[in-house]
């Protein structure tokens, strides 16, 4: 074979392997529909598993519309599902304890009793910045006609390509009644959790910090500001990475307190707290949260900037 020919062949070779290449689809973010959910990787790393279909530890929980696993930038698994302390927590969840339709209260939804989540459609997309998972959700009760749905749930989840040391993800709850008077609140106690939730492992070493800085879990509410920092040595001592929590200004209750606890249990940005809030069938409630999912200590990321670069972000109107 002459030069020429093996010059025209490479050629050949280049311009098939190019015109193979979907066009628009150059991202490193890779979806995995199972039986189960959508797993999400960036390149080979695994970055979330959306949990579609209903799971149930020991047959009195049936839970499913939450995040688990979420892993760290290094691969490692930060959540928890089923803990045996608590076997309804899981992962990253949104979820409310007071739910009513009037005066008659139709179920639990942090428990998930009587209340069910019903995930009509799971859409992807990507680029090469970002990833996006949009589910559409029918909240429905055994003690509401039948079963018939009474909110609607838009969820949208972007995930952002990885940094050297953080990742973005962000979190749009979209909640819409399908009837009249429908009310939503935490726990009916002085706690009054409920809402956005994350359920991680809880490493000896695990250290809170806010805005003003470390924060020591108590029972009761703390108000700390708009963003929570948990860092801790997930994979092995001496090694820290960590998951923050950002609110943005546009979310009812902003600024929002925080339930908190340093072992055998979740974290919480609370919405609405122990009072009850009816929701508009004029205009959807809307809550916004951005996770960043870090190496290092709070210290390590500038979390204060990242903040300010969320408040910044002018989302339209619903």
């Amino acid at each position: 074979m002459n030069y020429k020919t093996s010059s025209y062949l490479l050629f050949l070779t280049v311009l098939i392997s190019c015109n193979s290449t979907p066009k628009g689809d150059s991202s490193s973010f890779l979806f995995r529909e199972t039986g189960q959910g959508v797993e999400l990787l960036e390149g080979e790393a695994p970055v979330l598993f959306f949990q579609k279909t209903i799971k149930s530890p020991n047959g009195e929980y049936f839970i499913n519309n939450y995040i688990h696993p979420l892993y760290s930038l290094s691969g490692d698994t930060l959540t928890e599902e089923f803990p045996k302390d608590h076997l309804h927590h899981r992962g990253i969840f949104w979820a409310w304890h007071q739910v009513y339709i009037g005066n008659q209260n139709v179920g639990d939804g942090w428990i998930m009793e009587n209340v069910s989540y019903d995930v009509v459609s799971v859409e992807t997309s990507k680029n090469k910045s970002e990833a996006q998972l949009k589910t559409h959700v029918l909240w429905k009760s055994l003690l509401f006609q039948d079963s018939k749905p009474f909110i609607e749930e838009h969820t949208t989840i972007t995930i952002f390509k990885a940094k050297e040391n953080f990742r973005i993800i962000d979190f749009e709850i979209l909640l819409k009644p399908l009837v009249s008077d429908v009310f939503l609140g935490g726990s009916d106690n002085e706690k009054g959790y409920g809402g956005f939730s994350w359920r991680t492992r809880l490493p000896e070493d695990a250290v809170f910090t806010s805005s003003e800085g470390p924060v020591t879990p108590q029972t009761l509410q703390i108000e700390a500001g708009p963003w929570m920092d948990l860092s801790a040595s997930f994979e092995e001592e001496g090694m820290y990475s960590g998951l923050s929590v950002l609110c943005h200004p546009s979310t009812p209750n902003y600024v929002a307190p925080w339930i908190l606890r340093q072992q055998k249990s979740m974290q919480n940005i609370i919405f609405p707290g122990r009072d009850k809030v009816k929701l508009s069938m004029d205009k959807p409630t809307v809550l916004r949260y951005r996770l960043i999912v870090h190496n290092g200590r709070a210290n390590d990321i500038d979390i204060a900037n990242l903040q300010l670069e969320y408040d910044k972000i002018d989302f339209p109107h619903n």
